[in-house]
């Protein structure tokens, strides 16, 4: 029998959800799996009283449930995002199925605190909250109706991460790492240091639309999984070409 080991540093985020029944049922899923973290993004109505009938024995998990106004903010102090997406493909971001991901989160969580990014139930997660990710979790369904219920898509990846966390083939290699990883908060400064300098330079993005450059280097630097040291590093490196380009004072 697979027994639980603590989960408390994954924490589950929903974005907007719209059904308060969809959350209860998803901190039943939680409290089923051995989770205990759930964190809310705007969601439609919350608290409601279909949400606590829905989540039976977990009323607890809603109690302590997060409310945030931005995915920025729920995954603040995490070093690692995971965000599962139901697009058949997404460029230059790494996507794995259930059980992979799962024991990569798990790996993960031994460092620093994990999300998981759930979107909206009828719309799914924007570009923009799917560049705060390292990784995509797709779940294969009937290529003919593949959407899920969110409630059923949090219960299908809660009992993989419950599976990794039991099983004795998974190690977790990443807790010997001496250097916490960057969380956020810490990549979020990095880039808004990265478009400052790039401004400066005159670095600017040459697509019709303005937008597409900067995307590409947040998944870019996202797939790294940089630590804080290596974050600095690299801040330190865009403090050297600011000081190079500011004149000199006067001697």
């Amino acid at each position: 029998m697979i027994q639980p080991v603590p989960l408390s540093a994954i924490r589950i985020v929903l974005v907007e959800p719209s059904h308060p029944g969809n959350i209860g049922a998803v901190a039943r899923a939680l409290k089923n799996m051995a989770l205990t973290e759930l964190v809310l993004v705007r969601p439609k109505a919350f608290p409601h009283p279909e949400a606590t009938a829905r989540a039976s024995g977990a009323v607890d998990l809603l109690d302590r449930a997060r409310v945030v106004d931005t995915v920025a903010e729920a995954v603040a102090d995490c070093g690692f995002v995971a965000a599962t997406t139901s697009r058949p493909r997404d460029q230059n971001f790494r996507a794995l199925d259930l059980s992979e991901a799962a024991q990569n989160i798990f790996a993960h969580s031994a460092l620093a605190p994990v999300a998981v990014l759930f979107g909206a139930e009828r719309t799914g997660l924007t570009n923009e909250e799917l560049a705060l990710a390292h990784l995509l979790i797709r779940i294969p369904a009937n290529p003919a109706y593949p959407s899920l219920n969110l409630a059923m898509a949090v219960q299908l990846l809660t009992y993989e991460l419950f599976r990794a966390a039991g099983s004795p083939a998974s190690p977790r290699p990443l807790s010997e790492a001496t250097v916490p990883p960057a969380t956020g908060e810490d990549m979020e400064r990095f880039y808004a240091h990265l478009a400052q300098v790039m401004e400066e330079v005159e670095f600017r993005d040459r697509t019709q639309a303005g937008t597409a450059l900067m995307t590409r280097i947040r998944r870019l630097f996202q797939r790294c999984e940089m630590d804080q040291n290596e974050v600095n590093i690299l801040r330190g490196i865009l403090t050297a070409v600011q000081s190079k380009r500011r004149p000199a004072g006067p001697r």
